[in-house]
């Protein structure tokens, strides 16, 4: 963050400073919400959570080094008392990005949202120094938290937007109101919250309603493949550029293949030329994150070149989202379960069986572990039963489906679908899932496991590469 007096933050969040002996104390250390991450000179924001309250620790990051603490009353050490510490952080990091003047790119979508937004990152870093979202930190928090590690020379702020009903991104756009703003689909991720596909594209849609108009730089990037966000075109002042595979796309893939280990490739065109692209990548999905990050390059002055390079070095940043290790008999572990909904268990399934086709050469076996999708309300059912037999119609050599009554409607979509029941199995839980796989995988095979973050199918992945202690950011 740029360095800011108490004084001056004070004023900016509307807070009164408490034990502070030197208000021209400035606060040159990063803006934290956990104390074991406070640095010299940091502000720690004290939030009081479900089961923890922050200003319990507002001692201990002091004499860990925090300048100052944010706080929604006195805590004994310097502190800046508000009324409301969440709309006080999100103050802050309005005035922090107004100062800086650096370009902010925002981007939302039912699906693919961490994925393209690490690779937009990547590319835009090749470019000019890049601040963007770690991890899904979408919210009313993550999203100050990631603009408040702006610096000075910081050029690009690229921040993912999550919205669990209508006003969540037009409220998000208020605290860093974005000049870029891209919308990769509208799906069926928390169609139960949303009540339908057309609630979900009305909350999109906000993002590209608060951009600038054209005349001040505005640019709404928007999926030429999806009719629902195409259509976003008449909700914005802001010029408007497409990408995908249409033929009027502005950035779009043509000869789109798969490499025999399951990567895509394809020639990239821009209004400034083409190039050839191969993605580090698992899975056709990405096609159209890639040409999302790249129309977003575009957009910012990158050549077509430099574009496909930037996106054929790029990675996985995020963890466990198509997390591809290869354990050292053979076995293929695709770590997917940090969060599923219907479009990326589909995305996931069609991944799983172009990388195992050169496997099922040699005898390998292509593992879905699958368990519920959260959120989906009354077509949680019917999207379970249709992903079940989705697996079976790739001809994936077994569905594992794991939990209760949702896991159920999964095994019980491929039983129907297949033709002996032999597909798919039923098991109670993880540890059911890894002790059956333990006894039954062989080299050559690959594994998928993926479901919703809540159910944390993840320790099934982990135990199979025996990680068991490791975890991640929700």
């Amino acid at each position: 963050m740029i360095a800011l007096s108490l004084a001056e933050i004070a004023d900016i969040t509307g807070g009164r400073p408490h034990d502070i002996p030197d208000p021209s104390v400035r606060i040159s250390g990063p803006v934290v919400i956990d104390s074991r991450k406070v640095e010299a000179g940091s502000l720690f924001a004290a939030f009081a959570g479900e089961h923890v309250d922050g200003h319990a620790y507002a001692e201990r990051a002091v004499a860990a080094g925090a300048a100052a603490v944010l706080a929604a009353r006195p805590v004994g050490v310097p502190a800046i008392v508000v009324p409301d510490v969440e709309k006080a952080l999100g103050a802050l990091a309005r005035a922090v990005v107004e100062r800086l003047g650096t370009d902010v790119v925002a981007l939302t979508g039912s699906a693919g949202k961490t994925s393209t937004k690490d690779l937009i990152a990547q590319v835009l870093q090749s470019h000019a120094p890049t601040v963007w979202t770690p991890g899904s930190l979408n919210n009313e928090i993550g999203l100050p938290l990631t603009a408040l590690q702006a610096t000075a020379e910081t050029r690009h702020l690229v921040l993912e937007m999550g919205a669990r009903g209508i006003g969540h991104i037009a409220y998000l756009t208020g605290l860093t109101p974005p000049r870029i703003g891209l919308v990769l689909n509208v799906g069926t991720a928390h169609i139960g919250e949303f009540g339908g596909r057309e609630q979900i594209a009305q909350a999109k849609g906000e993002l590209v309603e608060a951009l600038p108009a054209e005349a001040d730089g505005g640019v709404a990037v928007l999926n030429a493949d999806d009719l629902l966000v195409r259509a976003m075109s008449a909700r914005t002042k802001a010029r408007t550029v497409l990408f995908g595979e249409a033929e009027d796309a502005d950035v779009r893939a043509t000869e789109v293949r798969m490499t025999p280990g399951g990567r895509p490739a394809f020639t990239l065109h821009t209004p400034t030329g083409c190039s050839d692209v191969t993605l580090r990548l698992y899975g056709e999905h990405h096609v159209s994150n890639a040409l999302a990050a790249a129309a977003v390059a575009h957009v910012l002055g990158m050549s077509a070149m430099e574009i496909a390079t930037a996106l054929s070095g790029a990675g996985t940043l995020s963890r466990w989202r198509m997390e591809v290790t290869e354990r050292a008999d053979g076995v293929t572990i695709v770590n997917d379960a940090y969060n599923a909904n219907p479009e990326s268990m589909r995305a996931a399934l069609r991944a799983l069986v172009a990388m195992g086709g050169a496997a099922r050469a040699t005898g390998g076996r292509t593992w879905a572990v699958l368990g519920p999708m959260a959120e989906l309300g009354d077509a949680s059912l019917a999207e379970h039963d249709a992903v079940g037999r989705l697996a079976v119609r790739l001809n994936v050599s077994k569905l594992v489906a794991v939990g209760g009554r949702e896991a159920s409607w999964l095994q019980l979509g491929a039983y129907n679908e297949g033709s002996w029941g032999e597909e798919s199995v039923l098991v109670s839980d993880a540890q059911a899932a890894v002790d059956l796989l333990r006894s039954e995988l062989r080299p050559g095979d690959v594994v998928l496991v993926k479901a919703s973050r809540s159910i944390g199918l993840e320790r099934v992945a982990l135990a199979l590469l025996e990680r068991e202690g490791e975890v991640a950011d929700r």
